[in-house]
């Protein structure tokens, strides 16, 4: 347990499980991970060609590292810069129980950590990306720091297709729908799909996969 930027945070263990909890609110576990390895291999399976140092990946939230793990797997992913604002979360990942759970991926020399807000980042850097995968809160429909909520906004859209290369891919993932966001992605990128993965219960995941034009 430990003092976050959102509040308490704090790993807890569930049979041979881990589940990550925020100010008492349940935000994500070790259990599945089908829909998080979703949203890195929805962009890196149509980044098509690129130098042979493979693509520039950002995935914006490390959570328990399954989005990480799936892009290092990937072939044609050849760096993956990580933004984490929750140091606890990624001392969890480094040295912590987490690290067994995706086979030691923060070790990998192709990862750079940035420990810092994504909004924030994203709005001081220079740096472009062949695709951003985001996993920050619970997506766009609510979240548990009131500050994310900023990410999903059209100005925040913006931000992140400014923030990709010509014809890079963004993906996003959502606890569930969001008509709403999907308007903002549609009056920004050139190409918008969803993607959806069932749940043990509740409504299913949402991957939402957005194209930027060259």
């Amino acid at each position: 347990m430990a003092d976050g930027v959102c509040g308490v945070i704090a790993l807890r263990s569930a049979d041979e499980h881990y589940e990550v909890i925020a100010d008492g609110m349940f935000l994500m576990d070790t259990r599945d991970g089908e829909s998080e390895r979703l949203m890195v291999t929805s962009v890196a399976d149509e980044i098509g060609a690129r130098p042979a140092g493979g693509a520039r990946i950002l995935i914006g939230g490390l959570g328990v590292g399954c989005s990480l793990r799936a892009a290092l797997d990937h072939p044609a992913v050849g760096e993956v810069v990580v933004v984490e604002r929750e140091k606890a979360v990624v001392a969890w990942n480094t040295t912590g129980p987490l690290r067994q759970v995706h086979g030691d991926a923060l070790a990998d020399e192709r990862v750079r950590v940035v420990e810092a807000d994504l909004l924030e980042w994203l709005g001081r850097t220079d740096e472009r990306f062949d695709a951003l995968c985001l996993d920050i809160d619970n997506g766009p429909t609510w979240t548990v720091s009131a500050s994310n909520a900023e990410l999903y906004t059209s100005d925040g859209v913006e931000l992140m297709w400014s923030r990709l290369r010509a014809g890079g891919l963004l993906s996003v993932w959502g606890a569930q729908d969001d008509a709403t966001f999907t308007a903002r992605l549609r009056a920004q990128f050139t190409e918008v799909r969803t993607e959806t993965v069932a749940v043990r219960r509740g409504e299913p995941d949402v991957v939402w996969v957005a194209r930027r034009g060259r």
